[in-house]
């Protein structure tokens, strides 16, 4: 840093002014490759890079996990026992250092019983302010809390106070809730379709069950029914007696015997529930989950009307608003209404509240109401969430850490989130951000770009300095910056149209739309302005719809992306046919998995409180395979190679010469059209991020044929230079045959569209309308919605 030369009215620098850097050398965590860096404190810095480069590494997986790691340890070690263990990052020199606050895109838990307003704290400040002022007054908070239940209970107690003292105490005990008894504080129920299990018209005798895999003659299933003695098998179903039909669906567990085999009846309901209601649905062969979703019906309970709270809880007002109405408000609204309430003796927590909401409000979320299910945010929307808690804070010299934060944002939008990150660098803060979008990069006081390629030709520092030193510099983002997708000169014209009547969603207005089919559509709008509601929620079902979606991929540390798509097959039988073995000795996860560490590669040892460590397996040192297994050889490479090969170099290895497998080809090549190329073929699915999990998904639904393809942001994650990819991608699905429907913000992907259909004018109930339907030509020249304006300047018009 340099300084002024002193004078000799000047004092002397202190030595702690000293400490304006954040260093880091050698950083070896993930990809990164040695990597040195010095980040300026108090500055907003943003990381860039193409996808896979390596640019979360130097923010989230150093920096911020190790000053996690030391503010954990100023705990004691029972303290310590309760948190979540961090080993210490692979890095030679961290100094400098400050506490690191972490925003990321990790989607809130998806609950049934958790809403934005239990995972922020404005939930239980109302709760408070209902318990304090509601009339009449009904009891505690907890009164008013959706997922406590009432308790009664009483009892003798003994209290053991030395051999002369023992004796029994009388004691009663009651916990007033506010959960509704009925639904459980989920505000759903549940209910089987009985007209989907049989046909009625049919005994039992002819074969009235339509449950997959319910033959006739199944001893275990039908044959109970028929031969319990309970039910005339012979009489159809419609004709059962009362009793019955009390039997048939709903009876209890009960011993019954059936050509002298001792048997278990109980009704069809609790069976079906048993045998496929209690497993994953996603885990389901396709007709049956398909029977699963036709049988079962989700409902609004009818008790508390979808509020979750019990009958007390809603009797309770304040100026004739219960809890349960001030939930379903909008926020933007209930920030009006408490800004109403002047009550003295709660002065303090209406203050708090007022700030809560308006937070909301101040960073775009005002259009979520306080009953909206947290697992219904997308990755954006719960980031945002969690920054609220930090707006107001009154703490500096903190490192805020942000993972992608335009993420789900509309360029309208964008700038209000650039005010929130320079603001918290203003406060004194040091502010890291991992982007894309160049409206961010444009702010940046500091730039790192990281590359120059993804996986393991990424993890180096390729240009850091200024935004226009970035420009200048020759990078691949320094190129892309100034990157400009022109309108289409002409469109696709539509195959057919999937048409929305009435779509009430969320907050949609009775809204009709014809969704164009054969071409690339896009679905834009300002963030909250009821996208999402249209295309997932208000597209009709069974239309041969595939959402692909940023959710979270269920799997393990031992699902890969080989795994997943389905790739290790074709492998593990060219594997076999070339060596005379059975296939399962090529998976490390059943026949060749190493002994030593059940094919894990890894040994975990867990020490309390401190970092559990994880030793490479010395048997087959991290292999996963048994050693015989890899004797096995298959083009030169043994198994384990393979998987350790990236996506692009298994590409060419299975294309031609002595290991040419088609079968293995045809998905790697899928998998490189979706820009994972740098993806190893064995890297954990836990390792990747919500845009990578999304174009996995993608790659795995290609080889379907016709249908209609719903992507939820695909640009997510994405740098600008894959963008490019992406269109090219999007053009050879529609051509193939293909419909894709994409809710998108990235003004090049509206560029590129065949037809945009534009949602708003605003957010919440001041959105849910089509305030556009057309080509994008169109939209630039009328200007008439915001998404038009931003769309006009980005392609220059």
């Amino acid at each position: 840093m340099s300084m002024a030369p002193r004078t000799d009215t000047q004092s002397p620098a202190h030595v702690a002014d000293r400490h304006d850097l954040i260093r880091v050398h050698g950083a070896r965590v993930n990809n990164l490759q040695d990597v040195s860096i010095e980040i300026p404190k108090r500055r907003l810095t943003v990381f860039t890079g193409v996808s896979g480069s390596g640019k979360s590494s130097p923010v989230f997986h150093t920096i911020a996990a190790e000053s996690q790691r030391l503010i954990n340890e100023t705990y004691s070690a029972f303290v310590q026992g309760f948190m979540p263990t961090l080993a210490r990052p692979e890095v030679d020199v961290l100094d400098g250092l400050t506490t690191a606050i972490i925003v990321d895109q990790q989607r809130l838990g998806a609950d049934p019983r958790s809403t934005v307003g239990t995972a922020t704290d404005a939930n239980a400040m109302l709760r408070i302010l209902f318990s304090r002022l509601g009339q009449p007054h009904i009891g505690s908070p907890h009164a008013f809390a959706f997922n406590v239940p009432t308790v009664r209970a009483s009892g003798a107690l003994t209290v053991d106070r030395g051999a002369a003292k023992t004796r029994a105490v009388k004691k009663t005990f009651t916990r007033t809730g506010g959960m509704c008894t009925r639904c459980e504080g989920r505000g759903t129920v549940s209910d089987i379709d009985l007209t989907q299990l049989y046909d009625d018209s049919k005994s039992i005798a002819e074969g009235a069950f339509t449950i997959p895999g319910w033959k006739s003659d199944s001893f275990w299933t039908v044959r109970v029914y028929a031969e319990s003695g309970l039910l005339d098998p012979h009489k159809p179903i419609r004709k059962f007696t009362k009793r019955e039909m009390q039997d048939f669906p709903y009876r209890e567990p009960t011993k019954v015997k059936v050509e002298g085999v001792n048997l278990t009846y109980e009704g069809l309901i609790p069976k079906i529930q048993k045998s496929f209601l209690s497993k994953d649905k996603e885990a389901l062969q396709p007709h049956i989950r398909a029977f699963v979703e036709r049988a079962v019906t989700f409902t609004t309970c009818p008790v508390c009307d979808g509020t979750r709270l019990s009958e007390a809880a809603r009797s309770s007002r304040i100026d004739g608003i219960n809890i349960a109405d001030a939930c379903a408000m909008q926020i933007s609204d209930l920030a009006g209404w408490v800004r109403g309430r002047d009550e003295p003796t709660v002065a303090p927590l209406l203050t708090a509240l007022q700030g809560t909401l308006d937070s909301f409000v101040e960073i775009g979320l005002g259009y979520l109401s306080l009953d909206r299910p947290s697992g219904t945010l997308s990755g954006g929307e719960a980031q945002r969430v969690k920054m609220i808690r930090h707006l107001g804070s009154s703490l500096t010299d903190t490192t805020y850490v942000f993972d992608e934060p335009t993420a789900g944002l509309h360029p309208h939008d964008i700038q209000r989130m650039n005010d929130l990150l320079l603001r918290l660098r203003d406060k004194g803060n040091t502010v890291l951000v991992v982007e894309h979008k160049p409206q961010t990069i444009a702010i940046a006081d500091h730039v790192v770009d990281l590359g120059p390629g993804a996986g393991t030709a990424g993890g180096t520092v390729c240009f850091e300095g200024t935004v226009e030193g970035l420009r200048a510099g020759g990078t691949v983002t320094g190129r892309h910056l100034g990157d400009r997708t022109a309108l289409k000169e002409t469109v696709r014209k539509p195959t057919g149209k999937l048409p929305v009547r009435g779509a009430t969603t969320h907050n949609l207005q009775d809204v009709d739309v014809d969704i164009p089919l054969g071409v690339l559509a896009v679905v834009t709008g300002v963030a909250g302005s009821g996208k999402s509601s249209l295309v997932h929620g208000s597209i009709p079902a069974g239309s041969g719809v595939v959402s692909v979606d940023q959710g979270a991929i269920k799997g393990s540390r031992r699902s890969n992306p080989a795994t997943y798509t389905g790739l290790l097959e074709p492998i593990r039988k060219a594997f076999a046919k070339a060596n005379g073995v059975k296939p399962g000795l090529f998976s490390a996860n059943s026949e060749g998995a190493c002994p030593h560490c059940n094919g894990a590669g890894v040994i975990y040892t867990d020490l309390a409180m401190m970092a559990g460590v994880a030793t490479t397996c010395e048997e087959c040192e991290g292999k996963r395979f048994e050693a015989s297994v890899l004797d096995h050889h298959f083009g030169g490479r043994d198994i384990s190679e393979v998987l350790a090969m990236s996506v692009a170099q298994a590409e060419e290895f299975f294309g031609d010469g002595e290991a040419r497998t088609p079968a293995a080809h045809r998905i790697l090549g899928r998998l490189a059209d979706v820009g994972l190329g740098y993806l190893h073929l064995g890297q954990p699915l836990t390792t990747l991020s919500g845009g990578e999990r999304q174009r996995l998904k993608l790659a795995t639904h290609m080889a379907e044929k016709g249908g209609i393809y719903v992507l939820d942001e695909p640009t997510a994650g994405l740098h600008l230079a894959d963008v490019e990819q992406l269109l090219g991608l999007l053009d050879r699905l529609v051509d193939s045959g293909k419909s894709v429907i994409g809710v998108e913000h990235h003004p090049a992907v509206m560029a590129h569209a065949d037809w945009i259909i534009d949602l708003g004018p605003g957010a919440g109930h001041d959105g849910g309308r089509i305030v556009f339907e057309g080509t994008p030509t169109d939209l630039v020249a009328t200007r008439s919605t915001l998404t038009g304006e931003h769309l006009a300047a980005y392609v220059g018009a």
